[in-house]
């Protein structure tokens, strides 16, 4: 059973750093990507950042050059530098881990989620 777990939310002022950790645990077979969305009150859940298994990168518009996706294989977990926060950033940050089954088949799994408040 894949678990992940994530940390390192908080309450921040606007212009702060905050950096997101996604630790997994389980078997995976092949991964896919890896990502970070976040979805706000009253809004839907958005794509933030994802890295594919080779590396390559994808940010939202509203993200790219304050946040940083990032990963450490040996220690299964994806990270998300967040940096320049601004109040339109908070939101409950989830991250998922995308792979294919012996069979071919796509599974997602995702984690509970992290708070992340951007105070003015």
């Amino acid at each position: 059973q894949v678990q992940l777990v994530e940390s390192g939310g908080g309450l921040v002022q606007a212009g702060s750093s905050l950096r997101l950790s996604c630790a997994r645990s389980g078997s995976i077979f092949t991964i896919l990507s890896m990502g970070w969305y976040r979805q706000a009150p009253g809004k839907q859940r958005e794509l933030v950042a994802t890295i594919t298994n080779g590396g390559t990168t994808n940010y939202a518009d509203s993200v790219k050059g304050r946040f940083t996706i990032s990963r450490d294989d040996a220690k299964k977990t994806v990270y998300l530098q967040m940096d320049s926060l601004k109040p339109e950033d908070t939101a409950v940050y989830n991250c998922r881990v995308s792979d294919i089954d012996f069979f071919g088949n796509k599974r997602d799994y995702w984690g509970q989620g992290t708070q992340v408040t951007v105070s003015s």
